[in-house]
């Protein structure tokens, strides 16, 4: 049943439909991004313990979660294309790696910046913040091998087996908080109880969430339309557009 889902996939039907999804989900963005900063760095309260220093979590937040989720969508996509050989999901995979390398580049960067006066240093060898790092290189390391070799199949190949290897970081990187003793804080959003965290001060980080999470979904389309484009440029269906 999945491969006959796939394999409708084309390239073609690919590229039509990410054409039409793409401007859409730029939009939902600007808007969902603008109206909760808007309402994160200018409605809401001052935490009484942090201050205005907690406003970066309405982009540190977003990022680390699409560092994540990126990095599910990398292995999935691996996974059909291992199994299935479908191009499409090829270039899934590395369009995915890339964004993904980017949001958690950008968590890193916003969390050394919440650090500093949090914990009076930039950058501290805890769990969750190593195992971030981690992250960040095994996205590297996953673009540098699909590049390495000259036929994409082959880069593809050694890229997708190293993407399924990594996945193991994942849980790690979620669980880290629970499972040692770290300065970074536990889960307030996501938890089996209601969150840990004002209504008034959640409610703009889900709408800048779901900002990022669309940019992101427009982000990977675009960079895989580009992608397919360049390696079916001697095709009609790309000389005929």
């Amino acid at each position: 049943m999945f491969r006959k889902l796939f394999e409708n996939i084309s390239p073609e039907k690919f590229y039509y439909f990410s054409s039409k999804i793409i401007p859409w989900a730029f939009f939902t963005s600007v808007i969902f991004i603008s109206y909760g900063l808007y309402l994160g760095l200018f409605v809401a309260p001052l935490d009484y313990q942090q201050g205005d220093a907690f406003r970066i979590i309405y982009v540190h937040v977003p990022s680390a979660w699409l560092s994540l989720f990126a990095y599910s969508a990398v292995f999935i996509c691996s996974i059909i294309t291992l199994i299935w050989k479908i191009k499409v999901f090829e270039i899934l995979t590395i369009a995915s790696a890339k964004n993904g390398a980017l949001f958690t580049f950008l968590a890193l960067v916003t969390g050394a910046i919440w650090g500093k006066p949090m914990w009076g240093t930039w950058w501290v060898w805890d769990a969750r913040l190593t195992s971030e790092l981690i992250l960040l290189f095994i996205y590297l390391s996953i673009i540098f091998l699909y590049y390495s070799f000259d036929d994409y199949r082959k880069g593809a190949k050694a890229a997708n087996i190293l993407a399924i290897i990594g996945f193991i970081n994942i849980p790690i990187i979620h669980f880290s908080v629970e499972w040692w003793n770290t300065l970074h804080q536990g889960p307030s959003v996501m938890k089996f109880s209601t969150p840990s965290i004002a209504s008034e001060m959640l409610y703009p980080l889900i709408y800048t969430t779901i900002g990022f999470t669309s940019y992101l979904l427009a982000a990977i389309l675009l960079s895989s339309r580009n992608e397919l484009m360049e390696r079916e440029k001697l095709t009609k269906w790309i000389k005929s557009i």
